[in-house]
């Protein structure tokens, strides 16, 4: 398991905050076409996700709060996801399939998303990864905190779900 911080955010200025990003050299990383699966659970989330760039099955854990927070990952890489796939359908059933374009950077251990979400929009996503627990969540914290003040994400732009809670939410107004 390792431990995220970080945060989602709303908005309409996805290309601005990309070239932002872009004056501090990120790594590019490509654009990836991601369908992710999400999965019937019990705890957590559970999502297989099929691009092609980033194929995992991931389970993880974060409170529902709008602001950057702790987020416990369980990550398995797959390179052929087809019956993986059938076995979490049958034994957990569909949740929702959530359906993205997303272009992701690089710096050090910390990773950029700029997603475009079909039937949500556009969002800037931040994750600082401490992969072997070797980092600390306060160095965590302070890079999600310096990424939102680059970006000048506002208290209300945050985003407190995933975007499976916000599709099931749209689908039941």
């Amino acid at each position: 398991m390792h431990i995220n911080f970080e945060f989602k955010a709303s908005t309409n200025k996805l290309g601005e905050l990309e070239e932002k990003l872009k004056t501090l050299k990120p790594l590019f990383i490509g654009i990836d076409h991601q369908i992710d699966t999400y999965f019937n659970t019990q705890i957590g989330r559970l999502k297989l996700r099929e691009g092609n760039i980033e194929n995992a099955l991931i389970h993880y854990s974060r409170p529902d709060i709008a602001d950057a927070k702790q987020s416990d990952v369980l990550l398995y890489t797959h390179s052929d996801s087809k019956i993986l796939k059938e076995i979490l359908i049958k034994s957990n059933g569909i949740k929702v399939v959530i359906d993205k374009l997303r272009k992701i950077y690089f710096i050090d251990n910390v990773k950029f998303h700029f997603d475009t979400v079909e039937s949500l929009g556009t969002f800037v996503e931040v994750e600082a990864i401490d992969k072997d627990l070797s980092l600390g969540i306060e160095k965590l914290q302070e890079q999600c905190k310096f990424y939102a003040a680059l970006f000048d994400i506002k208290q209300e732009d945050y985003i407190n779900c995933s975007y499976s809670d916000l599709i099931i939410a749209k689908a039941n107004y």
